[in-house]
């Protein structure tokens, strides 16, 4: 099985053709449903794993929570700091893999949200939920959003999935194996 590439999904074109899907809508009701759902207040500590471009990470700080942003690309973590100095918002955004993240006992909610979750194998997914456990102060939430396989499975997945932005096509072709032979992290 071929390593996932995240450099060649998550650029431009990602942002370019997602961003329309993105609403200020959206964000605010999924910023909303992450406060009530993890019970913050103002000045809560939140650490966003994959916060991607800053959209959730920049809404919440405008609620009042202090913010750490965590992504792996320099291109979206440069929206998400644009977006926030043009919003008057303080956010600190880092570059990292969130397998790796190192904080402990620092946060009162760390959230993995729009499907960041699960991209690596089940050794790695694993890590990543005991760092963020290792990451939350005593009676903090770990929130991961993600996409209702059992769902998808009945319903159907396409095999296509085709977006338009004026005269621009993407097309994100769609492979799901629901019993992978190998969880290797290398694939061997």
């Amino acid at each position: 099985m071929p390593e996932f590439d995240f450099d060649q999904l998550f650029g431009d074109n990602y942002y370019y053709f997602y961003e329309q899907s993105l609403t200020a809508e959206r964000t605010q009701r999924e910023a909303d449903a992450i406060w009530k759902l993890t019970a913050l207040e103002p000045g809560a500590a939140v650490l966003d794993l994959g916060c991607g471009h800053g959209r959730i990470s920049n809404s919440l700080a405008e609620r009042g929570a202090r913010v750490t942003g965590l992504d792996g690309s320099p291109y979206f973590l440069d929206i998400a700091r644009r977006d926030a100095a043009a919003r008057s918002l303080d956010v600190t955004f880092v570059e990292g893999d969130m397998r790796r993240q190192e904080w402990t006992n620092a946060f009162h909610a760390v959230v993995i949200w729009f499907t960041t979750f699960g991209y690596f194998s089940d050794i790695e997914n694993a890590q990543v939920v005991q760092h963020s456990a290792r990451a939350l102060r005593a009676g903090g939430r770990l929130l991961i959003e993600q996409i209702n396989r059992y769902a998808l499975l009945h319903r159907g997945l396409p095999s296509n999935h085709v977006v338009t932005r004026g005269n621009d096509l993407m097309i994100d072709r769609v492979e799901y194996d629901p019993l992978p032979t190998d969880r290797s992290p290398s694939g061997s």
